[in-house]
């Protein structure tokens, strides 16, 4: 089974970015939320692991919570 694998993984990370900015663009907040849960939904289908898709909440969730405490 595979690792979740959380080391940098996008070529041209800067530009990724560019374009998830430009994806939000003239949404309202309910609408990019809603983009949002898409993009996770559908991304978490391209993984199909299950047990990845449960490191990656967890490492989210851990995140989050680092963050707080900062």
């Amino acid at each position: 089974m595979a690792a979740l694998n959380t080391k940098p993984n996008i070529a041209a990370p800067d530009d990724f970015y560019a374009d998830l900015l430009a994806a939000h663009e003239g949404l309202s907040k309910a609408e990019s939320d809603a983009f949002n849960a898409r993009i996770i939904l559908i991304l978490s289908n391209h993984v199909g692991d299950r047990e990845i898709l449960r490191e990656a909440l967890a490492a989210a969730k851990a995140q989050n919570e680092e963050e707080k405490r900062s």
